[in-house]
Order: structure tokens, then sequence, then C-alpha cells
């Protein structure tokens, strides 16, 4: 039994019950919002750990309600959406989602992502592994203790995914990593064939670090190949 919190967001119930049947049999703690309102409230009151979030919601959709949770929260996001559409996914990326499925999905896919981003939220949470490392590059900061990243002595708001992104192309700095291989060793789970989902992220922690993201500095693009952080 561990003690993690997850909230389900999603106005079909039998999916919704399917879905907390299945990880209540894995001992997470399980709430259900059924509409956009109802997820804001039930995040703010339960604290959950991950949010599985569905794009097409009454009163407010997925989309907006992911904006609006990351304006002050940094919780992890899964996305599910009916759609295979590439812009919907794109946007839930770019709005600030860590991950996506599609519908129908594999309740064993989910389990798996499920269990890798909570991996990551306990182990940011424990601050075990690295203690005291701090990794500088030029004006950038990160420590890999606190899970913090500092520019010009501010703190830059990430993402757990982006943080999780850039610690691993910094710890291995210099180094070229396909987009393939950056799913598998910072998204926690084999690769199902989307690497969207990597430059989306790619994008959006360029957009937070660099001077000029057209421009970058430290997270490079090797082209052709994939992604490798500088350092300067």
């Amino acid at each position: 039994m561990n003690n993690n919190k997850i909230l389900v967001v999603d106005d079909e119930r039998p999916i919704a019950d399917i879905i907390r049947f299945n990880l209540e049999k894995e001992g997470y703690k399980v709430f259900i919002a059924e509409d956009g309102e109802q997820a804001i409230q039930c995040t703010y009151e339960y604290k959950p750990d991950l949010i599985i979030l569905d794009i097409m919601l009454p009163v407010m959709d997925g989309f907006t309600v992911c904006k609006k949770l990351r304006e002050n929260i940094n919780t992890p996001i899964i996305m599910l959406t009916a759609k295979e559409e590439e812009v919907d996914k794109v946007l839930g990326l770019e709005l600030g989602a860590d991950d996506y499925m599609t519908k129908p999905f594999s309740v064993r896919e989910l389990l798996a992502r499920v269990k890798a981003n909570i991996r990551r939220v306990n182990f940011s949470n424990n601050g075990t592994e690295g203690s005291g490392q701090i990794i500088k590059s030029n004006n950038l900061i990160i420590d890999l203790n606190k899970y913090e990243v500092r520019k010009d002595d501010r703190v830059i708001e990430l993402t757990l995914r982006e943080f999780e992104l850039l610690k691993y192309l910094a710890q291995n700095a210099e180094q070229v990593f396909s987009r393939e291989t950056l799913l598998e060793e910072v998204w926690g789970y084999e690769y199902y064939g989307d690497v969207r989902t990597v430059d989306v992220t790619v994008r959006r922690l360029r957009e937070k670090i660099e001077d000029d993201p057209s421009n970058a500095k430290y997270v490079q693009t090797k082209r052709g190949v994939g992604y490798y952080f500088r350092r300067m």
C-alpha cells in the first residue's frame, strides 16, 4: 500500500471507474472529478500527486484546466483524448501536460505511465540521490537536490518533466541522445512511437531557460540525431 493520491478527471463514469479500480488495485488513493471546475477544486482540496485529465469535459475543457493548474502547480498531468489529431496532443503538451494517451488505451500502458510519473514525484520529494549536487553552466544553476533551476539568481519554474529532461541532459553534457532514448530514460517507459512529446518538451524548456529560444545555448539540437546539453 502506498500513500500516493491520484485525481481522475473524466465525465464518462464507466471509464473513470475502470481507471479507479485498476489504480486502487495498485494501492493508490483515487479521487474522481466529472467536469473541469470540479477538477480544479479537487486538485486544491486533495493535493494529488498525479492528475489523469480527459480533454473533452463539460463546464471547462481539459486544455483550459491544464492551463489554469499550471499557473500555480507542477503536479504531473497525463491527458486523455479520444482524438487522434496531432494538434490536440501537441497543444496539451504545450500547455504543460507531462504526457498524453489516446482512447481507447491499454490499462497496462496507463499504469506503466502512472508509475513512471509517481516514481519521479516520490524521488523529487525525497531528494535522496545527488544530495548537494549542483550543475553550473554559465548563468544557469541546476540544483539536483532541491529540484530547482536558477538563472541570474532567479528561480525558473519548471514542470517535473521539464526538470527531469534538463537534469538528464545536463548530467550527460555534450552527449547526444535520440528522441527515442530520451523517451525511455526521462519519461520512464518504452518508446510508443511519438517523438513529438520530446520535441514539445524541449521547446517549452528552451522558452524558460534560454535568452533566445530560437538560438539556444544550453539545450542544443544535433540535426538528424537528437538533443544534447552544452556545458559553458
